[in-house]
């Protein structure tokens, strides 16, 4: 879904979509996103922040109450409050106008690569109800803090999560959580599979940006 209020922007992504072997469909007003998301259910939607009636900012926030769509956002140049406020919300990507539609291309497959399908691991998998992890034959109790930590990565492996978007996405009820408590629980999580033998934590550090879950042992 094209989210873009310039016909010819928009008629451009729609052509090189087309050429690339993807079905596309136009929204051009705020107002008729939602709707739009719902009824069509796409594979990803590239979401312009300046539109009329209703901003993409609002819409993402929206789609994020019933919807893990993958959103790659288009920010006007130098806007980096937008881009934060976007990544805080659980976008996957950004462009800045002016883009080039090659580049912004070469994303959307990157993007549909990353998120394609559930999550399947011959070695992890996890248990909803119970709050329980599994490695092979070993599970693993979590509380419910420590799982909704695990949950969130688990099911957008290799994406990395900055300490903000977790507590936005995983404790969007819980005001009091804090960047601190975010690496006590990824520390209680890791204890915890130590202490059933397993010495191969999934959720990985990157350095300067978050948490992100890598199901390979390096």
């Amino acid at each position: 879904m094209i989210v873009e209020d310039e016909v010819d922007i928009a008629e451009s992504m729609q052509l090189f979509l087309h050429n690339a072997g993807y079905q596309s469909v136009h929204v051009d007003d705020g107002r008729e996103v939602i709707a739009g998301v719902k009824q069509e259910k796409p594979d990803l939607v590239v979401m312009d922040i300046m539109l009329p009636g209703i901003d993409g900012i609002a819409c993402t926030k929206e789609i994020r109450s019933f919807s893990n769509v993958p959103i790659i956002m288009v920010t006007a140049r130098g806007e980096q409050s937008d881009k934060i406020k976007g990544l805080a919300l659980g976008v996957d990507d950004y462009v800045s106008k002016p883009f080039d539609i090659e580049e912004l291309m070469l994303r959307i497959k990157a993007v549909l690569r990353r998120v394609s399908g559930s999550p399947s691991f011959t070695q992890w998998r996890i248990q909803d109800d119970t709050m329980q992890i599994f490695f092979l034959d070993k599970k693993v109790k979590l509380s419910t803090l420590e799982f909704a930590l695990f949950n969130l990565l688990f099911k957008a492996p290799e994406r990395v999560y900055s300490r903000e978007q977790i507590i936005e996405l995983a404790y969007s009820d819980d005001r009091d959580i804090t960047d601190r408590a975010i690496d006590s629980h990824v520390k209680n999580i890791r204890r915890k599979l130590r202490d059933q033998g397993i010495e191969y934590s999934p959720i990985q550090s990157v350095y300067g940006a978050g948490y992100a879950f890598k199901a390979d042992e390096p």
